[in-house]
């Protein structure tokens, strides 16, 4: 497994280590976990907003989040998004669903 050191300050590592007893595990289970979900988060934001305004079709959004189409459509559906995409876009998205 690669080594990857990254540089934060004494407040930054205080808040680390009051998580990872919190969780009760080490520190740098903790920072493997913190960075999964914090580029999973990451990721989802940027497909939310290039979803959002209209830029990126639910497929190409999916796929920018790293999720299926499915759980896309859920997240979708959850944070109430909405889209500028056209019946064209619309019904590419819902053909290539249909071949899944």
């Amino acid at each position: 497994m690669p080594t990857v050191s990254v540089r934060i300050d004494e407040g930054e590592k205080a808040v680390l280590d009051n998580v990872a007893a919190l969780l009760e595990q080490d520190r740098s289970t903790t920072m493997r976990q913190a960075m999964r979900e914090g580029v999973e988060t990451l990721r989802t934001r940027h497909a939310v907003e290039r979803y959002q305004s209209g830029e990126v079709s639910v497929n190409e959004a999916a796929q920018l989040a790293g999720v299926s189409i499915a759980e896309w459509l859920e997240l979708a559906h959850d944070r109430g998004l909405t889209t500028q995409l056209t019946e064209t876009d619309l019904s590419f998205d819902a053909e290539r669903a249909g071949e899944l």
